[in-house]
C-alpha cells in the first residue's frame, strides 16, 4: 500500500481544513461546508467533522501534553508537524472507537505527505508515548486560570469571566464550549414538521420556543426539506432575538410598517422578522457581496416586501424612516466557542476595542435611522462587556433622546402569545441585567451566548 493511500479520506481532509484556518487562509465553519467536505462519504464527513471541530476545542490542552514528550523543551514545529501531532493525540485521547496504531499511523503518514519526512519519526515516537495510559493528562487542582487549561480555553479570557460572572459560571462557559451544540432547526410552516419525521429525523422541543425543535437523530441537512427552505438551522438563542425584535408589547404605540436589519446575512432572524411582521417593509443590508447574494436567495420568498442592500451598517443613509432596526453586530463571538472553537486561537484581548469601535459606529447609525418613538434591537454572540453594555452606554451618552427600556415586558409578551415555552419566561427573567437587557451565558440554557439590549427614541 502507498503511503498516498494509507490516510484515510476523512483524516486528509480533517488535516487539510486544519491547516488552512492555521494559516489564516479560511474559518473551519465555512470549510467544513465546502465541496471538498461534500464529496466525503457520509461516515467520514461526521469523521472530519469531529475531527477538525474537536482538535480545534483542546487544541490548547493538546499541545500541552505533547509538549511534556518532547525532548527539546520550547521546540517548535512546522504547521504541518503540529497538526499531525494535534489530529492523533485528540483521537488517542478523546475518540475511543479509534485504534491506537490507525490514528498513530496516519499522523505518521500526514507527516511525510506535507514534506516533513524527517518528523514523521518524532511524530511516531511522540504519539506512541501518548498512547500509553498514565498521568500525562491528569492537571493540577482547578483555579481559575487552570480551569483554562483543562478546558481548552485561553487563560486570559477564562479570568475575565471568572471576574464578571464568577469561578462558577466561567467553569460553566469553559464546559459549553467543549461541547457540540444541539442541533435546532425551525419550520417555514408548522406543517412541514411532519415532512422531517417521514424522512427519519428524530426532534424533540425546543427548550425556549415553540416553533424550535431539536433534532436528536438524523442529518437533516440532507433531507429535501433543508435544502429547498421549508427548514432551517438556528440556535435558539438567535431566533429569540428575533421574536424580541418582532415582538409588539401592550405599551406599543405605534405599528411596525417598516424594518431595517443592519447586519442581515446569513438571514435566518430577517426571516423570522418576515414572518411575524406579514404587512411591514424590510431594508435588509449586507456589506459583503458574496454574502449579499446569499442573503438574497435565501429572502427570494419575501422579495416583494424584503429589499436586500449591499451597505455598510456604519454609513446607513437613512434618518428617522424605520420603526424598528435590529442591529445584529459584528463580534469577537466568545459567546459561540462550542460553535466556533477556532475563535479562542485568533482572538486577541486588543481585538475587543477594536469590534467595540465598530459596533458604536453601527449602534449610532441604528438610532439615527429610527423615527421618534421607534426602537433599535442591539445584539452581539459576545460574552464581553467592551462590545456590550459599555456599547450601549457609549451610545445613549451620545444622544439625549435616546433611552434603554427593560426587555421584561417582551418576555411577558412572548409568554403571553405562546411564542415562549412554558418554563422559558422565568428563566428569561432570570438572565434580565440590572439595565434591563437579556445576557445568555453559555450552558445557562441550551443556547450559545448572547446579548440583547433595547434602546428607544423618545418621542
Amino acid at each position: 500500500m502507498s503511503a498516498v493511500s494509507a490516510v484515510s479520506p476523512a483524516r486528509k481532509a480533517a488535516f487539510d481544513v486544519l491547516l488552512a484556518v492555521e494559516r489564516g487562509k479560511a474559518h473551519a465553519d465555512d470549510l467544513l461546508r465546502s465541496k471538498a467536505i461534500d464529496a466525503l462519504s457520509p461516515p467520514d464527513r461526521h469523521l472530519a467533522t469531529t475531527l477538525v471541530l474537536g482538535v480545534l476545542r483542546w487544541q490548547i490542552r493538546l499541545d500541552e501534553q505533547l509538549k511534556l514528550l518532547i525532548k527539546k523543551p520550547g521546540a517548535k514545529f512546522d504547521p504541518e508537524v503540529s497538526i499531525a501531532l494535534r489530529l492523533g493525540a485528540f483521537q488517542l485521547q478523546f475518540l475511543d472507537r479509534v485504534p491506537a496504531h490507525a490514528a498513530i499511523d496516519e499522523s505518521v503518514q500526514l507527516t511525510k505527505q506535507s514534506g516533513h519526512r524527517f518528523a514523521s519519526g518524532l511524530v511516531n515516537a511522540v504519539l506512541r508515548k501518548l498512547a500509553v495510559p498514565g498521568p500525562i493528562a491528569d492537571f493540577p487542582e482547578e483555579s481559575a486560570a487552570e480551569v483554562a487549561l483543562a478546558q481548552a480555553h485561553p487563560a486570559w479570557l477564562v479570568e475575565r469571566w471568572t471576574l464578571f460572572y464568577g469561578l462558577e459560571a466561567a467553569r460553566t462557559i469553559c464546559r459549553h464550549g467543549q461541547l457540540q451544540p444541539p442541533r435546532i432547526v425551525r419550520f417555514s410552516h408548522a406543517a412541514f414538521e411532519a415532512e422531517l419525521i417521514e424522512a427519519g429525523i428524530g426532534l424533540e422541543p425546543g427548550a425556549i420556543l415553540t416553533a424550535a425543535r431539536t433534532v436528536v437523530s438524523g442529518d437533516v441537512t440532507a433531507t429535501a426539506a433543508y435544502r429547498e427552505g421549508r427548514v432551517r438551522v438556528q440556535d435558539e438563542g438567535s431566533q429569540l432575538i428575533a421574536e424580541i425584535a418582532a415582538c409588539a408589547t401592550e405599551d406599543s404605540s405605534r405599528k411596525i410598517e417598516t424594518i431595517l436589519d443592519a447586519c442581515a446575512a446569513p438571514g435566518g432572524k430577517t426571516l423570522i422578522l418576515a414572518e411575524r411582521d406579514p404587512e411591514a417593509r424590510i431594508l435588509a443590508c449586507e456589506s459583503t457581496p458574496q454574502r449579499l447574494v446569499e442573503l438574497s436567495k435565501r429572502l427570494a420568498a419575501y422579495a416583494g416586501r424584503v429589499e436586500c442592500r449591499l451597505a455598510d451598517a456604519t454609513a446607513l443613509k437613512e434618518e428617522s424612516a424605520f420603526d424598528l432596526v435590529l442591529a445584529d453586530v459584528p463580534c469577537s463571538g466568545t459567546g459561540t466557542l462550542g460553535r466556533n472553537p477556532e475563535i479562542r486561537h485568533r482572538l486577541r484581548q486588543e481585538d475587543l476595542s477594536r469590534h467595540a469601535d465598530r459596533q458604536c459606529a453601527i449602534l449610532s447609525a441604528a438610532f439615527r435611522s429610527i423615527r421618534p418613538g421607534g426602537r433599535v434591537v442591539y445584539s452581539t454572540c459576545s460574552l464581553e462587556p467592551e462590545e456590550n453594555e459599555q456599547v450601549v452606554a457609549a451610545v445613549l451618552a451620545e444622544d439625549q433622546t435616546a433611552r434603554q427600556a427593560s426587555l421584561s415586558s417582551h418576555i411577558e409578551a412572548l409568554a403571553k402569545t405562546g411564542i415562549l415555552t412554558s418554563p422559558a419566561a422565568d428563566r428569561l427573567r432570570a438572565c434580565l441585567t440590572p439595565e434591563g437587557a437579556l445576557r445568555l451565558l453559555p450552558g445557562a440554557l441550551p443556547t450559545d451566548g448572547f446579548y440583547v439590549a433595547l434602546i428607544e427614541k423618545i418621542a
